[in-house]
């Protein structure tokens, strides 16, 4: 599921774009960085920290995938000794690195497995993960609403479903951030508040919360436990 063409000197998904960098700076200075995150989007970056929480909450021995991984922002989430079986997914070699990089550095290296993976066929069985996460993704896929059913699919039942989102209707404010990304091959078609909240019901995913800040939508989900959605099956 990679994202065609981009703009020469930016890169795409499937290298080491430029705007990957910048993201992974300002979630990393909350200072400068939750600014930028205001004045271009109008989001409050510190609901990013809230939900990346949720992965140092998960008990010992729990299987959490995080995907797209990008520069392993989520692993601020992730404790040292928590024993997780943590993956971390992304289409590119060099986000891994990056990744691996950064749990190094965090002292969480030996709960993280990286792994080359396309979100719109995952290489995971069903049910096989307790919690997924995909923060500042899903606008990049380019068949969003499969993404949601393949992560539905991996997600076992009563596991979370939870990330965030660059949403369509949220006004003119953003349109041109909207059309940039897609020009650049960074950004695909992204999604509506509703389109968002059909596709993870389709996954089977209850419980669906979805909470705005400005452009940026969070939402998340509990795997109904009578669903066992099989690859393939609602593509």
């Amino acid at each position: 599921m990679k994202l065609l063409g981009s703009i020469p000197g930016l890169g795409g998904w499937s290298e080491d774009p430029l705007w990957a960098t910048f993201y992974d700076w300002s979630v990393e200075h909350p200072g400068a960085g939750g600014a930028v995150w205001k004045l271009g989007i109008g989001s409050d970056l510190r609901l990013l920290y809230d939900a990346a929480a949720e992965i140092g909450r998960q008990p010992a021995g729990s299987a959490v995938l995080d995907v797209p991984c990008g520069g392993g922002v989520a692993l601020r989430g992730l404790r040292p000794g928590q024993g997780l079986r943590y993956v971390a997914a992304d289409i590119a070699q060099a986000m891994l690195d990056r990744t691996m990089e950064g749990a190094a550095a965090r002292g969480v290296s030996d709960q993280v497995e990286p792994r080359l993976a396309d979100v719109g066929a995952l290489p995971f069985g069903d049910g096989e993960f307790d919690l997924v996460v995909s923060f500042t993704g899903l606008h990049c896929f380019p068949d969003p609403r499969l993404a949601v059913l393949e992560m539905g699919r991996v997600t076992h039942a009563g596991g979370v479903l939870t990330g965030s989102a660059l949403l369509n209707d949220t006004g003119l404010r953003t349109a041109p951030i909207r059309g940039i990304g897609r020009l650049a091959g960074l950004m695909g078609p992204s999604a509506t508040k509703r389109e968002v909240r059909d596709w993870m019901a389709e996954a089977g995913f209850t419980d669906v919360t979805l909470r705005m800040s400005g452009a940026m939508g969070y939402f998340r989900g509990i795997k109904d436990a009578r669903r066992n959605l099989v690859r393939g099956a609602q593509t």
